[in-house]
């Protein structure tokens, strides 16, 4: 029986300015994986996106960083979807979350788009918000009103140090969503102190 197919979907910004910003810690999952997976992320001008193919353990899986503004990003998730066959259950979105603390990571099944305007465009792009995501924390260290330039700057020197811990902590949920499904991703990835290396 053919393995289901997992599609990896890191939200941010595309261009130079926006790299290593907090918004864009959906991307930098992305490439993480694309790294350790040996996936090549080439200009696909269909879907608006970067996006490749791979395998991990014999599972096919497929990672894209959608080239729109962020507010755009539902286009990309929507044609890729259809031009694999995939169903919901079978899409991870990675995105950032001011709700978090820094260092932060949570899954979810589905759930609202709790004010983030590219996960929110996913919803409107799908009809649904019953798909799974995985929310990492960025903080909220802001004043009122200046939450667009607080996720649109890069971290403090510590708060990289705690991103690099979450970081590979995203890409073992990953491969456990890849190997084993979201429940027993959630359950292993949703505690305080989920494992390290699942290699």
């Amino acid at each position: 029986m053919a393995r289901s197919k997992r599609l990896f979907i890191g939200l941010g910004n595309p261009g130079d300015t926006y790299e290593g910003t907090r918004h864009n810690v959906g991307f930098e999952v992305v490439d993480r994986l694309a790294d350790q997976w040996n996936v090549v992320l080439r200009k696909d001008s269909r879907a608006m996106a970067l996006a490749g193919e791979g395998r991990w353990r014999g599972f096919p899986v497929l990672l894209a960083k959608p080239q729109t503004w962020m507010n755009r990003s539902g286009q990309a998730v929507r044609h890729l979807q259809r031009r694999y066959g995939l169903e919901n259950r079978e899409l991870m979105v990675v995105v950032d979350d001011i709700y978090l603390p820094v260092g932060t990571l949570r899954l979810r099944s589905s759930g609202g788009a709790g004010g983030h305007n590219g996960l929110q465009d996913i919803i409107d792009s799908l009809g649904t918000n019953e798909f799974p995501r995985m929310r990492i924390g960025v903080g909220d260290a802001f004043d009122r009103g200046g939450q667009a330039s607080y996720v649109l700057s890069p971290y403090t020197p510590v708060e990289l140090e705690q991103l690099m811990v979450v970081l590979e902590r995203a890409c073992n949920a990953a491969k456990t969503f890849v190997t084993d499904g979201l429940v027993t991703t959630m359950n292993r990835f949703n505690r305080r102190n989920s494992p390290i290396d699942t290699s």
